[in-house]
């Protein structure tokens, strides 16, 4: 693709980068078979081909107009374009940097920067979302649409973390995640108690927050870089003193860690470190489909189950298929499901920022999963969850709370 950015964007890191993208984006199109929004809308400008020229135009000096705006806001940043493009153009960063240079020249109106404020203000805060969600349950039923669904009944309780690490001589971090403990306070919990089956060490590192997604897809890039330098800085001496993985079990999460290694890239400080964290982020099944651990199948669970592998874990991980794997040598009989390569809507934030495609791409997710007859639906991350079981008839479950770690487990 030809280009003609201004040169004083060529002149920054930035610029360049975004003009070095743009170039190699061949227009071939294969990125609309894959892209949730343009089968759901049909609209050229809300698929990554149409939005790549919006961007464009925007580095060439064209007015940052409220359409350019609505076309990026409604991409989910799944994904799923890049996994597909044959000339493996970057195309989330570039929307990325469209989002941001928007921001910059034409500001939101004051209700919008208000509510990705509070956004960013309160779901990154473990303590703070915990302390707002017992009022937001109490007044769910009082709540608007767009956020009593955000707002889920109480799920199953917390199991008690395993004790008794001393003498495992592979040890392991854990990133908590900033919603999850209190959207799903189990899911922590049995990962622990996996990987200590599994013979890990698990070590809690309550300085480690948010990883930063939250506030990297809402244009805050800034703020994005200063959480994952806390977060960096929270597991450096852990890592020097050698361990063996950072365990993350919400796959948005995930994929935005291993992104750390860009994000501070330009960092002198910082570059190395994140480069070495990034090499040491794994999913859960990363550690356990390698182990000679005799895992079981949860009890009073059901056994055929459909799986929705999320959009970070199957597209930005590369880890499509693992997690159905193991779960299908445990005796799990998984149901097709077909689209399984689009999005459920989720998205962090998008599920409030827009609400409405958010629930038809969920009715159009469910519908696929759930036309195999399934008894429940399993997932690997915390947003997709809440989502679709603020919507699905049966059970929402993360893929950890089906596996024990022995027949005889409790």
């Amino acid at each position: 693709m030809q280009t003609r950015l201004t040169r004083e964007l060529l002149d920054t890191p930035a610029g360049a980068e975004a003009d070095r993208i743009l170039r190699s984006c061949t227009h071939c199109g294969f990125c609309l078979a894959t892209c949730p929004t343009y089968q759901e809308l049909g609209d050229e400008l809300d698929s990554p081909r149409g939005r790549i020229y919006l961007v464009k135009q925007l580095l060439e000096g064209s007015p940052a107009g409220e359409a350019t705006r609505r076309h990026l806001d409604r991409c989910l940043t799944c994904h799923a374009c890049e996994a597909t493009c044959p000339s493996g153009v970057r195309y989330t960063r570039l929307a990325d940097l469209g989002r941001e240079l928007i921001e910059r020249r034409a500001p939101r109106p004051p209700g919008e920067r208000i509510l990705r404020r509070l956004l960013r203000m309160v779901l990154p805060r473990r303590r703070l979302f915990a302390a707002l969600l017992v009022p937001g349950r109490l007044l769910r039923p009082a709540l608007p649409r767009r956020l009593r669904e955000s707002v889920p009944v109480r799920r199953r309780p917390a199991p008690r973390w395993p004790a008794g690490d001393a003498g495992r001589s592979r040890r392991v971090l854990m990133l908590e995640g900033c919603v999850q403990p209190a959207l799903a306070p189990a899911i922590n919990p049995r990962t622990a108690r996996l990987l200590q089956a599994a013979g890990f060490a698990v070590i809690r590192t309550p300085s480690a927050g948010c990883c930063g997604a939250i506030d990297q897809h809402l244009a805050a890039p800034d703020a994005a870089r200063a959480r994952a330098r806390r977060n960096i800085d929270a597991w450096w001496p852990k890592v020097e003193a050698g361990v063996d993985a950072i365990v993350v079990n919400a796959s948005g999460c995930g994929a935005h860690l291993l992104d750390y290694a860009r994000l501070l890239a330009d960092d002198p400080v910082y570059r190395s470190r994140a480069e070495r964290v990034a090499t040491l982020v794994r999913e859960p099944v990363e550690l356990l489909s390698d182990t000679d651990l005799p895992l079981a199948a949860a009890a009073a669970v059901p056994r055929r189950i459909v799986f929705q592998s999320p959009c970070t874990l199957q597209h930005a991980m590369g880890l499509g298929g693992r997690i159905e794997a193991l779960l299908t040598r445990l005796g799990y009989e998984l149901a097709s499901s077909p689209e399984g390569h689009l999005c459920c809507g989720s998205a962090g934030t998008y599920s409030v920022l827009e609400p409405a495609l958010s629930r038809r791409l969920r009715a159009r997710k469910l519908g696929n999963l759930l036309s195999d007859a399934p008894e429940a639906v399993v997932t690997a991350n915390i947003g997709c969850l809440n989502h679709l079981a603020a919507g699905s008839p049966l059970p929402v479950y993360h893929w950890v709370e089906l596996v024990d770690p022995a027949p005889a487990a409790a």
